[in-house]
């Protein structure tokens, strides 16, 4: 990774340096995990794209973990419990940890920043089918 710099307090990452994490295993999605770039012991950061009308098949909660999803830029709708709300750009949404959350784009994709707390050693994500209206 190139564009960071670590000292004693602060860290600094360029999320773009940060490689895919998804690696084309989920294609039209996007996703650069910065936590352990950050050395950051209560925060996880990760940049997500969604290529126009992609929707996720999956979705998840967690055991421990709060997180927020910041809308960057485009539209779509997230799937909360089951109920779907539409998203645009600048919306904040905060999940508890045992929501059931899953991502759909709009016809110009969805750039998000999400935002974690504090999680387990090896994380704490749980797998669920998206179980969307359409």
């Amino acid at each position: 990774m190139t564009g960071s710099s670590e000292r004693p307090g602060f860290t600094v990452v360029n999320l773009m340096d940060i490689e895919d994490s998804t690696a084309g295993r989920f294609p039209g999605i996007e996703s650069h995990f910065a936590r352990k770039h950050l050395d950051s012991e209560h925060l996880g950061v990760t940049y997500l794209r969604y290529a126009p009308d992609m929707r996720s098949s999956r979705a998840h909660s967690h055991r421990e973990q709060e997180e927020a999803y910041v809308v960057v830029r485009g539209s779509g709708r997230v799937l909360l419990d089951g109920e779907e709300v539409e998203l645009r750009q600048w919306d904040v949404v905060r999940c508890s940890p045992q929501t059931v959350r899953a991502f759909a784009a709009g016809p110009d994709g969805l750039d998000m920043i999400a935002i974690g707390s504090d999680r387990p050693e090896g994380g704490d994500g749980i797998q669920a089918d998206a179980a969307w209206s359409d």
